[in-house]
């Protein structure tokens, strides 16, 4: 269980320290957190000085909790900070005949604080709350001071409380107590008060026993932390309290046998695995995904393109990446300066969790590499997937990498209100294949190049001419991808199928490239405003030139004379540049009609890149 390891390892690196103003706060051990909505201000004597609603954007309250399961007909209470069924004594009074009796709530509750106030780990804030909370008049002091409504005509509280937006029942409670009507504790944020129940709390766990992770003598917990990931807060990682299913039955005589994990040990993992979570989580559906360092240094994005948040780090237009040699010296710059940061042991791990059932968490994907190993991968990773991409934002062709999300919206997914979008669950499963890819040099999922291939291929499929061209360019840099992955290709300068090779003679490579030329011509003859609305010869038999392209070129070819008329002066070039392709072809080759390789979308990239950027030569 080295994940286990690893966040109990960052925890004991981030207890007892400072943590930043905009900062998660990293939970101590038996403490969790709720949100709340109203918050009773009492002197040291427990006297009732004021109520407030809390705003819903400081609603964030640490509380001590024992970790027992908050189950059964009378769920065990929250030691200080809980629900009005539990710290009001008038609650019975004041509440419709829709809420249960609460005298069994509100005596496990007294009775508990009763049992932190008389132990040797009292402290002066809870001594207060217990002077107050045991006069019964929470209810009447909160309908005093407006803060809870009641129905006229009864005398009862409303059950769904506008003033709270939360029911009765489910409206936490959280205390400041003042002493000599000048310092102010909020007891939820009160470190003194954090160590009292700790202590507490640790004097009360009852019988110790082996721990499997430390292999230490401790006592042992079996209900173990949940609120874990957001989209499931109920879903744990660690359960063992199926006696009567076939968690462990037929293989140990008891849950002590399956697990014994330590109170200590399995609060501060799971404090950790939160913090991180809160922290820097990155999110796919309901896959939950994590990537830290052993020190905590700072890592790349593993989710993103290389650039794609150069808006922010390149202020200079000029140093946009916008060619190869650019690319790669900015990429380098950027992965050394991850790198300066790492010691030599420095480990980086890749953590995935996803709520396979309402109450169950699991490990979707986990991986520990050394962080020379992650950065080197990672660089490899956006080198071999970087392609020119158009950035409609600045007009121009820019170089970058891809995001998971983009790959797969574009590989799976479709157009749905002019932006190309997939399900959640094809996004999470995407993602899962992917992450290996980026972060472990893993070879490319074929199934993903041939979708891309494709859609690519089906440009009428597409309403929006953008969105074809986003899929254009993601089959081509994918496609190369595959190819420097199949054929073992060190790449070491990036510029592997980057731009056109004139002396590249493979069939599908050439009929692309012709493709383009067909394009291009047919596209120049139309009016500036024209030309994100007609659609070329080219482009409407592009799907049937991928599967036959001998027979298709010749209806191409044929449509495109009387377009060729019209360029006047400028169809010698074009003519001159079809002859220049043909020229190369194999007669053989040339007259196969068999579908065409993923390497003629490179080629009518390639080509298509070279005529425009001739043309900008020409202007100038």
């Amino acid at each position: 269980m080295s994940w286990t390891n690893e966040l109990y390892n960052i925890y004991e690196l981030n207890c007892g320290r400072e943590f930043g103003e905009n900062e998660p706060l990293m939970l101590p051990i038996s403490h969790s957190i709720v949100n709340a909505q109203l918050e009773i201000k009492i002197d040291g004597n427990g006297e009732f000085k004021g109520v407030n609603i809390v705003n819903e954007n400081d609603s964030n309250t640490i509380i001590p909790d024992t970790g027992k399961a908050k189950v059964g007909i009378t769920p065990p209470p929250f030691p200080l900070t809980e629900t009005l069924k539990y710290i009001a004594g008038d609650f019975n009074d004041f509440a419709s005949d829709d809420f249960k009796d609460n005298s069994d709530f509100y005596t496990a509750y007294i009775n508990q604080l009763k049992n932190w106030c008389g132990s040797e780990f009292s402290h002066k804030s809870v001594n207060a709350v217990l002077e107050y909370v045991s006069k019964a008049t929470v209810i009447k002091d909160c309908i005093e001071s407006r803060v809870l409504a009641i129905d006229e005509s009864t005398g009862k509280l409303l059950k769904k409380q506008k003033t709270t937006g939360a029911t009765l029942d489910k409206t936490y409670v959280r205390f400041i107590v003042y002493s000599d009507d000048v310092d102010e504790s909020r007891t939820w944020e009160d470190k003194s008060l954090y160590d009292s129940f700790i202590n507490f709390n640790s004097k009360n766990q009852g019988e110790i026993q082996l721990c499997y992770a430390t292999g230490e003598e401790l006592p042992p917990i079996y209900t173990h932390p949940y609120q874990i990931v957001r989209n499931n807060p109920r879903a744990k990682l660690i359960s063992s309290n199926d006696e009567s299913g076939f968690t462990y039955r037929g293989r140990f005589s008891g849950k002590e046998e399956a697990i014994s994990v330590s109170y200590e040990f399995s609060q501060k993992m799971h404090n950790a695995l939160k913090w991180l979570i809160s922290k820097q989580s990155m999110h796919f559906d309901s896959l939950t995904l994590i990537v830290w360092a052993s020190g905590l240094q700072p890592v790349p994005d593993v989710r993103s393109g290389c650039f794609d948040d150069f808006d922010d780090e390149i202020e200079e237009k000029t140093e946009i990446p916008d060619t190869v040699p650019k690319f790669r010296d900015i990429l380098k710059n950027r992965i050394f300066g991850y790198k300066q940061g790492f010691e030599t042991d420095t480990k980086v791990m890749i953590m995935g969790l996803d709520a396979a059932t309402t109450g169950r968490l699991s490990i979707s994907i986990y991986s520990e590499l050394m962080g020379s190993h992650f950065l080197e991968n990672i660089e490899k990773w956006h080198k071999n997937t970087v392609w020119y991409r158009f950035s409609g934002k600045r007009k121009r062709t820019i170089l970058n990498s891809f995001s998971l999300y983009e790959i797969a919206r574009c590989a799976f997914g479709g157009e749905q209100g002019g932006r190309l979008e997939c399900s959640g669950e094809v996004m999470k499963e995407t993602a899962l294949r992917l992450i290996p890819c980026v972060t472990e040099g893993a070879k490319l999922p074929e199934d993903i190049v041939q979708n891309l291939y494709y859609k690519a291929s089906k440009p009428l499929s597409y309403e929006k001419a953008y969105n074809h061209r986003t899929v254009l360019e993601m089959a081509c840099a994918m496609y190369r991808k595959e190819l420097i992955d199949k054929n073992n290709i060190e790449d070491t300068e990036g510029e592997y199928l980057m731009a056109y090779n004139p002396d590249l003679t493979d069939r599908s490579y050439l009929y692309g490239c012709l493709l383009a030329i067909a394009d291009k011509a047919e596209s120049d003859t139309y009016e500036s405003g024209d030309r994100e609305k007609r659609v070329t010869n080219a482009r409407r038999y592009w799907s049937a030139f991928a599967q036959r392209p001998c027979q298709t070129w010749q209806n191409i070819e044929e449509r495109l004379r009387p377009y060729m008329d019209k360029l006047g002066g400028y169809r010698v070039g074009y003519e001159k540049l079809i002859n220049e392709v043909m020229g190369k072809f194999n007669a053989e080759e040339f007259a196969d009609n068999s579908r065409l390789s993923p390497l003629y979308l490179l080629g009518y990239h390639h080509f298509t890149a070279k005529m425009y950027t001739g043309s900008k030569k020409e202007e100038e």
